[in-house]
């Protein structure tokens, strides 16, 4: 079966050793998509040349939540800009990894920082017409308060870790759902309770390479090779097969990142 991996981050410095070889491997490996997302400007620079250079991965450029942490307010403007400019490549298929993440941010104001980062990439979204990926910890009700302003740009919310009732919401305004290896942990309930209420054609399947390796590869370094890990259990949780998932999957993906590709 041929699979999207719609979430890695290769420029990860654990990929430093084999990046090249893995990437030119993945379609004789049966991963037929890959896409790669930036966190800031720098790792954003980077996904775009492994985009430019593999015909199998594209790139989304973007201020993860973490990323703005000791960041000036001119820094950070400085970045959106160069973010937007790289947002007209071709291969650049969305705005991300953006959001929110409160998990280590515990102060008012620099969550309202992150909060306005996140609207502001929400806006350059909607300038270049272009879908966003969203990360999202311990932030779901300002998460959702966020997308429901930006009602004309489509969202994915990766790694998703919430429960099925929120997962309906998301639905309601038009969101896709991603999930990674979690799945397949012994303690991932709530996961599987939240697959189970979401109709095949929302959902997307990724790595967030280098983490979150799924079973029997958890503690490991992650890639795209194991992607069809959660596939197979997604496949398991709907009762059909995981060529299923597969092809489903796939095809979500590219018609939300708008890849033409002749994989089929």
């Amino acid at each position: 079966m041929t699979v999207f991996d719609t979430h890695a981050h290769y420029d990860d410095d654990r990929f430093d050793d084999d990046r090249d070889t893995l990437l030119a491997s993945m379609p004789e490996q049966g991963v037929g998509l890959i896409l790669n997302p930036g966190c800031d400007p720098e790792t954003s620079r980077k996904a775009v040349t492994y985009a430019e250079q593999y015909p199998w991965v594209y790139a989304a450029v973007g201020y993860h939540p973490e990323n703005i942490e000791g960041q000036s307010d001119e820094q950070i403007a400085d970045g959106l800009r160069e973010i937007e400019t790289m947002a007209t490549n071709p291969r650049v298929k969305a705005i991300g990894e953006i959001g929110l993440d409160y998990y280590w941010c515990k102060d008012a104001g620099e969550r309202k920082r992150q909060q306005e980062v996140f609207r502001a990439q929400m806006r350059m979204a909607k300038r270049c017409g272009l879908p966003v990926i969203i990360h999202d910890r311990e932030a779901h009700l300002d998460c959702l308060t966020i997308v429901e302003q930006y009602p004309d740009v489509p969202c994915v919310f990766h790694c998703y870790s919430g429960s099925a009732e929120f997962a309906k919401q998301l639905l309601a305004l038009g969101c896709m759902i991603s999930f990674t290896g979690v799945v397949t942990f012994k303690n991932s309930k709530k996961a599987r309770e939240a697959i189970a209420q979401i109709p095949l054609d929302r959902l997307m399947i990724e790595t967030d390479a280098p983490y979150m390796a799924p079973e029997p590869y958890r503690g490991k370094r992650n890639s795209s090779l194991y992607v069809h890990r959660v596939a197979e259990a997604i496949a398991e949780i709907n009762g059909i097969s995981p060529e299923e998932v597969a092809r489903v999957t796939l095809e979500n993906g590219k018609r939300f990142f708008n890849i033409i590709d002749p994989i089929s």
